[in-house]
């Protein structure tokens, strides 16, 4: 399985518990500051004075705004690369693909509604090059879990063909929950619906 290329978002790496704390607040802090005003809006005397350090030490650990909202990124791929990952680990057969994969679609449309700060992360990805290899990373990763899986309901299928579609099916994924969530509730649910048909449609007849 790929494995994220590592980003440097973190000038100093915590080791010791107090530096880990000191990080989980300024990682909440900034959470809040986006769900509040949004990541353009978020500076970075404000995540500072938020978390009750001097902005010297708030620079020891993350150089700018950008490396935050990027290890905020990367911790959100993880906990949607986990989802994937435990939805699909028991697929054995096409019935069973079909259940775990239209759930997943589900679960993380509603993930992206019920966070701001993720939806505020994400709706920037096209206009930042480390977010859009973050995502990119993100994408290959739950298409070999999702290949995997594909592959054990037909071992007979082309290995290389499948990770390439389950590729492509994991990027217009994240593509169009960015869409849904820019549009009114009503439409954003319909392009999710439309987008798991088609994509279970693709898969079973495939």
């Amino acid at each position: 399985m790929n494995e994220i290329a590592p980003v440097e978002s973190i000038r100093r790496e915590p080791t010791q518990k107090r530096s880990r704390e000191r990080v989980e607040r300024i990682l909440s802090c900034a959470s809040t500051l986006i769900e509040k005003s949004g990541s353009d809006a978020m500076r970075m005397s404000d995540v500072a004075e938020m978390a009750g350090i001097s902005i010297g030490s708030l620079y020891q650990y993350f150089p700018d705004k950008g490396a935050i909202i990027r290890t905020l990124a990367e911790r959100y791929n993880v906990l949607g690369q986990q989802c994937i990952a435990e939805g699909l680990q028991d697929v054995r057969d096409r019935e069973g693909l079909q259940r775990a994969f239209g759930e997943l679609i589900d679960v993380y449309y509603a993930m992206f509604l019920a966070e701001p700060v993720m939806r505020d992360i994400w709706s920037g990805t096209q206009a930042d090059k480390a977010l859009r290899d973050i995502d990119l990373a993100d994408s290959r990763i739950n298409g070999a879990v999702l290949a995997a899986a594909r592959g054990r309901v037909d071992p007979g299928a082309d290995r290389a063909e499948l990770e390439t579609s389950s590729f492509l099916i994991m990027q217009l994924g994240e593509a169009t929950m960015r869409l849904a969530i820019s549009v009114e509730r009503k439409e954003g649910d319909a392009l999710a619906e439309h987008f798991k048909r088609m994509v279970l449609r693709e898969m079973m007849e495939g």
